[in-house]
């Protein structure tokens, strides 16, 4: 049957009055059975698991024989009839209304919901068993919708709200709309999570390092550490352990000291090591030495200080919300192709139909839009421009008539797409944008098609770099995304209105890259927004696209939550190729003899469509794979995703390629924008998996990033980040402010954030959402006193005598709690704030300087210095920082410690954020002020004086300068790589201990500043001769320290290079940030010439022998720099 034929502008007869059809079940070889027994109370269903249970209990319940094909709805309706027919309930009618009623059934020690009443029955993910006669049977509790208690649920809500920065629940209308129902898909993972948790170990998670031990420090291995326990007020005692020494190891000898003491203490109760004074514990089967901060305490020669703790006493992590019924982890699925095909088919037989028999043409029929209230500016006339998006890419586009600007203007037109319906991917979009029309069209006019590798336009980067189309004509002013295949993976049919964004203007801020083609979401400000209505053809079926696993194929075992199993099919998210036991056609795999791997295989996807190519060649290339993997992804973006039966040869590859063969660089490059295939996402996400958590956490950035890429809300990396969150606390953490900060800051996915981070507060525990609320009433306070005080100070830096005093009545009338981790690390407590060191730092965006007293300990009395700053986007530094840490890493893994300082950053929301106060450091403007005021900047021994002021044994002096040349060395590589700029002496400072590192990093990627038209930056890095003096290096003359700092450069710099890819892959995820230097692709053009990709090592090595040559020579501008920033006050 052509489908065609079911076109229509309103449902046929048939798809109303079906019935019929199903009582005659023309399809009486494919029956399912349903025995429905009705519960009369709202309360929960027996436990399948009782010994008891039995369907046939007291309840009332009817048998119901229906075809494989049909809908839940369509179950329903026949419960309804017959409940009906042997008046067995009060009110049959009350079953077809899901918001009364709910079907159940058991599986495993759940229960589970069918939710969608779209779903085909025979994807419900139920237990089958046989009637006797061969067909199907299942049971299924037919229970009225248990009543949460309203004011408790009303609490829990309120409280969502407050954490998240938003109110999900006004959005929540639709039960079958994307919010609620990834809301309560998501509800399974997370169940499965916290069934799966332990408890303790969540609860004392440690933080460990598996990297070598640097140099430096592995003399003082063949030491022992002195360890001293305390435990609860009633004993203290010190001993020397091994650092091979375990945490099970240190129990035991407490245990022996506590018994020989002749101390009670409860036997049945465990124990746990807690870092003194810190929210850190030594847990787990590591040698001491693995423990961060053991090396810590080697690294400044401290002890290390244990409080003991009954497992009794730890923090409660019990899960207290009330969590939504879990819904069968198959919504979102249809049948097979086969299953759906129209062909053979009477009308009464079918009960939707497959995307892939709808050969017309996608069309969309443009109404029109109306906006309430025209903007101030406007130009005279408009047209309107559809296009298909798949990802970032435009696939096809169609322009309307221009119209004259009105606050309603109408076209009622149709624009045809030269796109099939049948080859529609999951997540195309139909973009509309109203544009700026620059001349009168006399048609309607065909965009052509752009080719698949090209890069499509910004929303950021054409407000940084706007194109000639941004100057005038074709200027877009508003825009809208629409997913052409729901999160339900059904078509979108019918009549639309949907409120447009407003496209920024050149001079407002860039919000995020891209969102005008990767973001579905509608401008929330119905009252006032442009909205625009459109009409797609309509059936009278519902329009599915088709799973691509047979039901064999579906019945697998659920062994994890990105497995292609039934469970993972079914979660709406996965589209598998084909079975690759039985490939379609077959022809000889030696047909491409003598080309590359990768130049065949893209051929062969080619040509696939036209001659039949056999997936033998696939199947050649699956083999040698591990050698080729790393061109997974440029082959990848030859392929054309329009292209069903290529992508179905793409699917089968995917599916057969082990992610264990991935480097970890290649997984986040194939979660790039470059991506929007779930079968490829997946992949990704599958590599992800065996990540630990302290690459997790390497990678958490960037990840939380990525999820704007995703199509539904609900995706394998969703889950993955959710689940990672839920298992680790040091992961939630991050993973709260992180996304919690997209929330404030970024509307075009606003919703799609909360979402996911609601999932994760729903079982996080107890602990983490009490930490949570204090850090974000700590945050909220801190925000209004920093709001305060700029109204109140709002010149650049000057400040009367009088702003701390200010400051401290601020703070001291503000809401900030009593104590409360820190947002950047969640290892320090911060108590009561310390009114009298706080104060206002004189800069532009006039940031607090904050301290707290700290945690009771018996080794440090430190206040908790923090920054806070409110005005300022830290994601950039965040990515800073994040890179700093990464490249520390890269170099630990050689033992070669530079000693960076990367410092905690964070940012809480939208241009706020907290930075960590490095203790005992000073600037090196502060240093050269010390030594001869402004004109300090040219003295070269400024800095070596200071140091030997601080250190005046000479042994430690000695000490001092290796940490100099060091860090020097490592900050020198660092900010080369990154092309950090408007390096002056105000944001590079030294600790007493010679520990040089930098700060603020505005300026990124060879970004530049200047000052009156003239760059004030000619060097590549900061090399002075202060710098050089420490050094021994002056005058001409060399000396070793010298030397081993060009060494130290050039084997940091090479030990870079091999990781090239894998940094510029985290700088183009972080494009989705929209932060203002990071606004291009080009942009990463800068790290690939900075490590010098195309040259060998040698030539590597002598370029960066090169640029140090380059700063001797040039050390005196960059003295001459700054003492004007000293005289002048430059920022």
């Amino acid at each position: 049957m052509d489908p065609a034929l079911l076109l229509s502008q309103a449902a046929s007869p048939h798809a109303v009055d079906f019935l019929s059809g199903m009582s005659a079940l023309s399809c009486s070889e494919n029956n399912l059975k349903f025995i429905c027994e009705f519960q009369l109370g709202p309360g929960p269903p027996q436990a399948p698991g009782d010994e008891d249970y039995d369907i046939h209990m007291d309840c009332e319940s009817v048998s119901v024989i229906l075809p494989a094909q049909c809908s839940v709805y369509q179950l329903r309706l026949r419960i309804c009839m017959q409940a009906q027919e042997q008046a067995c309930h009060a009110d049959p009618l009350a079953v077809l209304d899901p918001e009364k009623y709910t079907l159940l059934y058991a599986r495993g020690e759940d229960w589970y919901e069918a939710y969608d009443d779209c779903q085909v029955i025979r994807t419900l993910d139920i237990p089958w068993s046989s009637d006797g006669t061969g067909r199907l049977l299942a049971h299924v509790v037919v229970k009225p919708l248990m009543a949460v208690d309203s004011e408790e649920k009303k609490k829990q809500q309120q409280f969502l709200t407050y954490l998240l920065g938003h109110n999900l629940e006004k959005e929540a209308s639709d039960r079958l709309g994307e919010l609620t129902f990834t809301r309560r898909k998501l509800a399974s993972p997370r169940r499965q999570e916290l069934k799966d948790r332990d408890d303790e170990f969540y609860a004392t998670e440690p933080w460990i390092t598996c990297a070598p031990i640097p140099k430096d420090l592995q003399d003082q291995l063949n030491r022992n550490l002195p360890v001293s326990f305390h435990y609860m007020s009633k004993i203290s005692f010190s001993i020397q352990v091994d650092f091979s020494t375990t945490p099970k190891v240190l129990l035991d000898i407490f245990k022996n000291v506590i018994a020989d003491q002749g101390l009670e203490y409860d036997t049945s109760d465990g124990l746990v090591l807690k870092v003194s004074g810190r929210e850190e514990f030594l847990s787990g089967d590591y040698p001491l030495s693995n423990f961060i901060w053991v090396r810590q305490c080697l690294k400044t020669n401290q002890e290390l200080h244990l409080s003991v703790v009954p497992v009794s006493k730890l923090v409660n992590e019990t899960v207290k919300f009330v969590d939504w019924p879990l819904v069968d982890d198959s919504s979102g699925q249809f049948s097979s192709h086969n299953d759906l095909c129209l062909e053979g088919k009477d009308l009464d037989d079918i009960f939707m139909i497959s995307l892939w028999d709808c050969n017309r043409r996608l069309r969309v029929k443009l109404l029109g839009f109306d906006i309430p209230k025209l903007p101030n500016k406007y130009p005279q006339s408009v047209y309107v421009k559809a296009s298909i998006l798949y990802g970032n890419k435009v696939v096809s586009s169609v322009s309307s008539l221009p119209k004259p600007v009105a606050d309603e203007v109408l076209w009622n037109e149709w624009l045809d797409f030269d796109v099939l319906l049948r080859d529609l991917p999951r997540g195309a979009k139909l973009a509309f944008t109203i544009n700026a029309s620059g001349g009168d069209i006399s048609s309607v006019t065909k965009d052509p098609k752009p080719p698949a590798t090209k890069d499509s336009k910004l929303l950021s980067s054409s407000i940084n770099k706007p194109s000639d189309l941004q100057k005038g004509k074709g200027k877009v002013l508003y825009f809208v995304n629409l997913l052409l295949i729901d999160h339900r993976s059904i078509l979108s049919q019918g009549p639309y209105t949907m409120h447009m964004w407003s496209y920024p203007d050149l001079e407002e801020e860039a919000i995020t890259y891209q969102a005008d083609k990767l973001s579905s979401a509608t401008n929330p400000d119905i009252a006032d927004s442009m909205a625009i209505s459109f009409l797609l053809d309509r059936y009278s079926f519902p329009v599915v696209l088709p799973n691509r696993f047979s039901p064999s194929e579906c019945s697998g075992n659920q062994s994890s939550g990105l497995t292609p199993t039934k469970s993972t099919a079914s979660n709406g998210l996965s589209s598998s190729a084909s079975s690759a036991s039985s490939p379609p056609s077959s022809t000889d795999s030696s047909s491409l003899p003598g080309k590359p791997l990768q130049d065949s295989l893209t051929d062969t996807l080619i040509l696939r469509s036209v001659n039949g190519t056999s997936r033998d060649c696939l199947k050649r290339f699956r083999e040698e794979s591990i050698r080729y993997a790393s061109n997974l992804p440029h082959f990848l973006r030859s392929v054309d995703w329009m292209n069903r039966t290529v992508v179905e040869d793409v699917h089968w590859l995917l599916e057969n390629w082990d992610p264990s063969e991935l480097d970890v660089t290649v997984a986040l490059e194939l979660l790039s924008m470059d991506f929007a295939d779930v079968m490829v996402r997946r992949l990704a996400v599958q590599r992800l998996e065996s990540l630990s958590n302290d690459d997790v956490l390497k990678y958490l950035l960037q990840l939380v990033q990525t999820l704007k890429v995703e199509p539904y809300h609900d995706s394998f990396l969703a889950r993955f980040l959710i689940q990672r969150a839920l298992r680790s606390k040091r992961i939630g953490h991050f993973f709260f402010w992180y996304v919690r900060s997209e929330v404030a800051g970024c509307p075009y996915f606003r919703q799609r954030m909360a979402v996911i981070l609601e999932a994760y507060l729903l079982g996080c525990g107890q602990a983490m959402l009490d930490s949570f609320s204090l850090q974000v009433q700590a945050v909220e306070a801190l925000q209004e006193v920093a709001i305060t005080i700029k109204k109140l100070y709002p010149d650049k830096t000057d400040l009367p005598p009088t702003a701390p005093l200010r400051l401290q009545e601020f703070l001291k009338n503000s809401n900030l709690p009593d104590e409360f981790l820190l947002p950047f690390d969640p290892r320090i407590k911060a108590g009561r704030i310390l009114l009298d060191k706080c104060k206002v730092m004189a800069s532009k965006k006039k940031p607090l300087w904050l301290e707290f007293s700290p945690m009771p300990s018996p080794s440090s009395s430190t206040p908790v210095g923090v920054i806070f700053k409110q005005g300022d986007d830290l994601r950039q530094d965040m990515l800073v920082i994040q890179t700093l840490v990464l490249m520390d890493s890269i170099w630990q893994e050689k033992s070669l410690d530079l000693n960076l300082v990367p410092y905690g950053c964070i940012s809480t929301g939208h241009n706020i954020g907290m930075i960590e106060i490095v203790r005992n450091a000073a600037t090196i403007a502060a240093v050269q002020r010390n030594h001869g005021g402004t004109t300090g900047a040219f003295r070269n021994d400024a800095l070596f004086e200071w140091l030997k002021s601080k250190c005046p044994l000479q042994e430690i002096h000695f000490r001092t300068v290796e940490t100099f040349v060091k860090s020097c060395a490592g900050y020198c590589v660092a900010t080369y790589v990154l092309g950090i700029g408007d390096r002056h002496n105000d944001n590079i400072m030294i600790t007493d201990q010679g520990n040089l590192f930098h700060i603020d990093f505005g300026h990124i990627l060879g970004n530049r500043k200047h000052f009156l038209g003239v760059s004030r930056e000619r060097v590549p890095f900061v090399l002075t001769p202060d710098f050089l003096h420490v050094m021994g290096r002056g005058k001409g003359r060399n000396s070793l320290y010298f030397q081993r700092f060009r060494d130290t450069c050039t084997q940091a710099y090479l030990s870079l290079r091999s990781h090239s890819r894998l940094l510029v892959t985290l700088f183009s995820l972080m494009l989705l940030t929209g932060i203002p230097e990071l606004s291009a692709a080009e942009d990463m053009r800068y790290l690939r010439v900075a490590l010098k990709e195309e040259e060998c090592e040698a030539e590597a090595k002598e370029h960066f022998l090169q640029q140090i040559t380059l700063c001797e020579q040039l050390g005196w501008t960059v003295q001459a720099n700054w003492w004007i920033h000293m005289v002048a006050g430059i920022k």
